[in-house]
């Protein structure tokens, strides 16, 4: 029983009538005796008969009834629109769930598809994306349509109707039922079952930001009526707003997560390029050294090399890459590869530069770079030491008995610029001098008002300090330059070798 037939009797009772709701086009007449006909002011072809009252009640008891019918109408309208729209509301429901899991974009993106396909009776569905190298639109979804059959599209293509929608940034959708709907030319015949489609944006919105287009949605082929309605229309762009914060999210994703694989990789980098430089270790017991290499970014072209050569002798190299980062790294991993071979092997200093710059020679052209490099010898029982300077600048053999020093002048051009040079010999008699070698990283540091930090500085560490291990003063000029730097991030990478006879 509905609520209007449970209020007819009661409303009879309390006014004293009879109460009855009859439909007729026309006014109906009584068949037992005397009653008022009114029509019912809300609902046409429906009138109130009533009994045992005057006209004057009898418009009141219609306006009541009018007003329950109506209440009942639109309750009933009510339910059904909300009944028809339950498969979009758990729709929308379902791709919040799918895009709050961590799931893979591509994945994620099917299954969305494949619930809105079911929601608005299309048998094709696609998901563009835009490749912003590349400047085209790339299949990452597919409903009813296989990955490989769909080329990219081009953003600029002026017959594509993704494309247009993507650059337009607006919903394009045809109607083969409105006969003042036109169709978009499209050269391209694709064997659609349907001549609708739906085309809408995917675009994200970032708070205080112009909206960005990141890719297309469409959707051909429905089941049923050829048309999608404008509820079709609103529902999958509110779904493509969604699925347009999905993407750019999981591109943050997995741009964060690539800085972290680079992050890792640079460590790694690091850590196996200072492996390859010696331990002041393998000469220890002939020597006393200290050395230090700090590369400007996660890796550099500075290095240094300990040889314990036959004997008493003591090799100690030092270079400098013509630059920093993973191009210098190459070259330099490749000199301390090979720089360790040809100290071994060959007669002088002056042999083993030229035998390692054919050995980089290759490489050096191919960078077009070069290395400073010097190589020294000590042989404590003859009192020399005997070296090759291929355009090191910051090679020094300090005295121990008055503080002098004297510069390992250049014997040859660096490495990659040029052959031939010599080697020279000079007096390193045990205990009576300090080889100083280091690089541009630490003379050229310049401090907060531009003033280089300069070889005197690290020259007077190692005379005031000179009767001091190598360890101690090494610690004392790298504290000094990072005072004078204020600790900030070095410009070129600086390495320092100190070895007492």
């Amino acid at each position: 029983m509905t609520r209007l037939e449970r209020l007819l009797p009661v409303l009879g009772a309390v006014s004293g009538t009879t109460l009855r709701l009859l439909r007729a086009k026309t006014r109906p007449e009584s068949a037992d005796g005397p009653a008022v006909f009114q029509p019912i002011p809300t609902t046409a072809d429906a009138w109130l008969e009533v009994k045992g009252g005057g006209e004057h009640a009898a418009v009141e008891l219609a306006e009541i009834i009018g007003a329950v019918m109506e209440a009942e109408e639109e309750t009933t309208q009510v339910a059904a629109e909300l009944s028809g729209r339950y498969e979009e509301i758990d729709l929308i429901y379902t791709i919040s769930e799918i895009l709050g899991h961590p799931l893979r974009l591509d994945e994620a993106a099917n299954r969305i598809l494949r619930d809105v396909s079911a929601v608005v009776r299309a048998r094709r569905a696609t998901l563009m994306v835009h490749d912003a190298r590349a400047h085209v639109l790339r299949l990452v979804a597919a409903r009813g349509v296989q990955l490989g059959e769909i080329d990219p599209v081009e953003v600029d293509d002026p017959t594509s109707i993704a494309a247009r929608v993507f650059r337009e940034m607006r919903t394009i959708s045809y109607d083969p039922n409105d006969p003042r709907a036109p169709k978009p030319p499209n050269p391209i015949e694709r064997g659609y079952r349907g001549h609708a489609f739906l085309s809408v944006p995917v675009v994200y919105a970032s708070p205080g930001r112009v909206p960005t287009p990141i890719g297309v949605i469409n959707l051909t082929d429905r089941t049923g009526e050829d048309a999608f309605t404008a509820g079709d229309r609103k529902l999958v762009a509110a779904i493509a707003n969604q699925i347009g914060a999905a993407i750019e999210n999981a591109r943050l994703v997995e741009q964060d997560l690539s800085q972290q694989r680079v992050r890792r990789e640079l460590e790694l980098a690091h850590d196996l390029q200072l492996k390859l430089l010696p331990s002041p270790a393998v000469i220890a017991s002939k020597a006393d050294v200290a050395a230090r290499c700090r590369p400007a970014e996660s890796v550099g072209g500075d290095f240094y090399n300990l040889l314990s050569l036959h004997g008493d002798r003591v090799g100690v190299m030092i270079g400098d890459v013509s630059s920093h980062g993973f191009s210098a790294a190459l070259i330099m991993a490749l000199a301390m590869a090979a720089s360790g071979i040809h100290a071994e092997t060959a007669e002088s200093p002056h042999e083993a530069l030229r035998r390692l710059e054919m050995s980089l020679s290759e490489e050096l052209a191919e960078t077009e770079m070069f290395l400073t490099l010097c190589y020294a010898v000590i042989d404590p029982a003859k009192g020399t030491l005997t070296y090759a300077n291929a355009g090191h600048p910051h090679a020094f053999l300090v005295s121990t008995a008055d503080g002098t020093s004297k510069r390992l002048e250049a014997t040859r051009p660096p490495l990659g610029l040029g052959g031939g040079g010599e080697e020279r010999v000079e007096r390193c008699e045990r205990g009576k001098a300090i080889l100083c070698l280091f690089t541009d990283g630490l003379a050229d540091a310049p401090g907060p008002s531009g003033e280089r930090f300069g070889e005197q500085r690290v020259l007077s560490h190692v005379v005031n300090l000179r009767g001091r291990p190598a360890r101690h003063i090494l610690e004392a000029v790298f504290t000094d330059i990072a005072a004078f730097t204020g600790g900030g991030p070095a410009n070129d990478d600086r390495t320092l070798v100190l070895l007492k006879v």
